[in-house]
């Protein structure tokens, strides 16, 4: 699953726009899990190095969704909403 977003992710060269966020679940790469949450932060139009991976267990997934709500509800409190 694909999203289109807006932002900057900071990969070996430094930093750079991202453009999409992947989400899956498969096997893990990299970390010590059999599976895992997949997150990719990309630029396709930078190629393959433009590319921020997490990889979490699905109780890290469900934390970190709660704190991304936490921080958009606080924001929009303040009168943010872009």
């Amino acid at each position: 699953m694909s999203a289109a977003v807006v932002g900057s992710g900071k990969g070996s060269a430094g930093w750079f726009p991202i453009s999409q966020a992947n989400v899956g679940y498969d096997h893990a790469t990299h970390s010590q899990l059999d599976h895992a949450l997949l997150l990719d932060f990309v630029n396709p139009n930078m190629g393959v190095g433009a590319r921020v991976a997490v990889e979490m267990d699905i109780a890290s997934g469900k934390a970190l969704i709660a704190k991304i709500q936490a921080a958009i509800l606080e924001a929009e409190s303040l009168g943010f909403t872009e």
